[in-house]
């Protein structure tokens, strides 16, 4: 019986390109799930868009003496061209600048008003008396009063991952012309989270499927009380507070960013003509799996659940498979000092299956991960090239060349054989149910460890050899083979949909193969085979130096 999955993936702020520390974060991940269930036939929804009313946004327009829109229009059309690339399969990508998401942005703020969980009150408001104007809370740096990590902002701390007010900061200043601000009063509306502390620890208490990590974050945070949190600001770009007299505030960024995935859904349904196809995915029997960083957990765990809870009537997140951080080389990730691989700049240069198989074996999934250009070579050269891709080449190879184009017609089996059959359709179960609960390390090991064995198997049959004596015994080790390279082909689709669509082709099936369904589809004898071309490239060590130069310059 097929599923509902909604996949909500973390919009991204429309002021940079994504590098592969976003990618290993979200995205990839994501995608792998997102690629997976539909493989099974289930109703699969997955959706994000351009975060544009951050003011990480509005500082890159302000650096760049441009203005917010041009800055949002040019990286949102480059994240559309990377998604392209790199294989990242969106059902709907939009922006938070739409008329839809305003509208429901507005909606869900009136709703909870209406209910009693916003409110207003006046705050002192940080306020730089040589920019003259009220500081949106990114707008302030210091240190945190928790951690007492330097450069955090007013929202909160990366380092700790705690949120944060502006007044709390320790020696907090305007991060344009570091004047220490003043605290000047401003009327602004809050959210009642304090009367959710208890709903949502009571709704925790349920998730034992969730990782440790997100589980742990999440309980400290309530057990240690929740805080109303301001939901408006002063400030002109973003969705206006739909009130009169307050038209020149607008809702906070990570209030109105997370209704995002409601808001996209809705767009979603007008977009294919069916406008209530949304409830589906909210009101009626639906998983909902949201992909973020670990620096967005107290978001999806605790303030986007709160909002769903005081509104009424949706369905509540199944599940947050946050993951850890990515270093590089060995450093945190630093946009600001270029310390980061961007993803236009590698798929200028190299193909996206490569990176993918790299991000998804070293996927930070319960800690921190690294990446290493020396290492990208490595995996790629030892296990895409040698291991997997070289299996494939053989294989096909050696029965194009002498079994006219055509897959062998196998008279009986032997042990081993028997034994390799028996792996395949015990690895092809074991992969599925890993990638079901999100374990895409496990998932891929998996995976290629029956590759390592179908090699074993070919060294021991050595159809090259037996061709000269027996050909019936090297046609009945090379379907068997042949069987072993399809089921891989099916397995690493989440992972690797491109080369998984070429060796599709090689092996004669048609179409897509995210139309064959996740199932073990064995090529018939006498199906006719494509000429098989190399899956994989062998780098050059070279690569290495040359790419890690770049880092920091």
């Amino acid at each position: 019986m097929s599923e509902r999955i909604l996949v909500c993936v973390a919009w991204p702020y429309a002021n940079g390109s994504v590098h592969v520390g976003q990618m290993a974060g979200c995205y990839l991940p994501a995608d792998i799930f997102a690629r997976y269930h539909r493989l099974k036939g289930n109703e699969v929804l997955m959706v994000s868009g351009s975060d544009q009313h951050g003011t990480p946004v509005t500082i890159r327009a302000e650096t760049e003496g441009k203005t917010p829109s041009q800055v949002v229009n040019f990286y949102h059309d480059e994240f559309l061209d990377t998604w392209r690339r790199f294989g990242i399969s969106f059902d709907l990508f939009t922006t938070t600048g739409t008329a839809n998401h305003a509208q429901v942005a507005q909606d869900v703020f009136l709703k909870l008003l209406e209910k009693g969980y916003i409110y207003k009150d006046t705050v002192s408001q940080a306020f730089c008396t040589k920019c003259q104007r009220f500081l949106p809370d990114r707008y302030v740096e210091g240190t945190c009063p928790y951690c007492k990590s330097p450069g955090a902002r007013g929202d909160q701390c990366e380092a700790c991952g705690k949120p944060l007010n502006t007044p709390e900061l320790i020696n907090g200043h305007c991060r344009l012309c570091g004047t220490p601000p003043v605290y000047r009063d401003s009327e602004h509306f809050f959210l009642k989270l304090t009367a959710f502390n208890e709903p949502l620890l009571s709704w925790i208490k349920q998730k034992t499927h969730w990782r440790q990590n997100v589980m742990n974050f999440t309980a400290r945070y309530l057990e240690e009380g929740l805080k109303d949190r301001a939901i408006t600001r002063d400030i002109e770009w973003g969705v206006p507070v739909p009130l009169e007299g307050y038209e020149n505030k607008r809702l906070y960024v990570w209030f109105e960013a997370v209704i995002g995935y409601l808001s996209a859904t809705k767009e979603w349904a007008e977009s294919i003509g069916d406008k209530e196809r949304w409830r589906q995915f909210w009101q009626n029997d639906c998983r909902s799996y949201y992909f973020i960083g670990k620096d967005n957990i107290a978001f999806h765990t605790i303030i986007w659940p709160a909002m769903l809870m005081g509104y009424g009537g949706f369905n509540l997140p199944y599940d947050v498979p946050a993951n850890e951080f990515l270093t590089i080389e060995g450093k945190k990730v630093s946009t600001s000092r270029n310390w980061a691989v961007w993803l236009p700049d590698y798929l200028n240069n190299y193909a996206p299956d490569p990176l993918r198989y790299l991000l998804s074996i070293n996927m930070p999934e319960t800690s921190d991960a690294d990446f290493s250009w020396h290492e990208y070579v490595r995996r790629n050269n030892d296990e895409l090239v040698a291991t997997y891709g070289n299996l494939v080449h053989r294989v096909l190879t050696l029965t194009y060349r002498n079994f006219d184009g055509k897959v062998p017609s196998p008279n009986g089996t032997d042990d081993g054989s028997n034994q390799l059959n028996a792996l395949c359709e015990e690895v092809f179960k074991d992969v599925g149910n890993f990638l079901a609960v999100c374990s895409f390390k496990q998932a891929l090991s998996r995976a290629m460890a029956l590759a390592h064995e179908t090699n074993r198997y070919l060294d021991e049959k050595a159809p090259w050899k037996s061709i000269k004596e027996d050909r019936q015994a090297a046609a009945n080790s090379l379907f068997v083979a042949i069987k072993a390279i399809s089921v891989l082909k099916t397995m690493l689709y989440p992972f690797l949909p491109f080369s998984s669509q070429k060796l599709h082709e090689y092996l004669g099936f048609e179409g897509k193969i995210e139309d064959s369904g996740w199932e073990m589809h064995i090529p018939k004898p006498g199906q006719k085979l494509l000429q098989p071309q190399a899956l994989f490239t062998k780098l050059d060590e070279e690569l290495v130096e040359k790419e890690t130069q770049k880092l920091g310059h």
